[in-house]
């Protein structure tokens, strides 16, 4: 039996999804960190990049090269903390810190 292919595939529903709704790509990588898995956010802040431009704007408004930024965000990418500011500052978003609901030692 023959498999039919979705209309629309789940990745291009997402960049589709990002790129429309700022508060979308915010939740998403929070969605991400929350996971506690580098790797997780690293290629939900592909995903963002791409939706919001692409790997070859983000490079060039970064001054990061093309190639290094997708090694950066392979899921065996290690960027530095600076890099990853960078990019999020470049995609319209800010990295920020919140009190958490627990706190340790309690």
């Amino acid at each position: 039996m023959k498999k039919v292919p979705p209309a629309v595939s789940h990745h291009d529903w997402l960049i589709k999804s990002l790129r429309a709704d700022p508060e979308e790509a915010s939740g998403y990588l929070n969605a991400a960190l929350e996971a506690g898995d580098k790797k997780t956010f690293f290629i939900a802040l592909r995903n963002v990049i791409e939706a919001r431009g692409g790997m070859t704007r983000f490079a060039k408004a970064s001054k990061i090269n093309r190639v290094s930024l997708y090694k950066m965000l392979s899921g065996k990418g290690n960027p530095g903390f600076l890099n990853i500011l960078i990019l999020l500052q470049h995609a319209g978003l800010r990295f920020q810190a919140s009190s958490g609901k627990s706190h340790p030692g309690k």
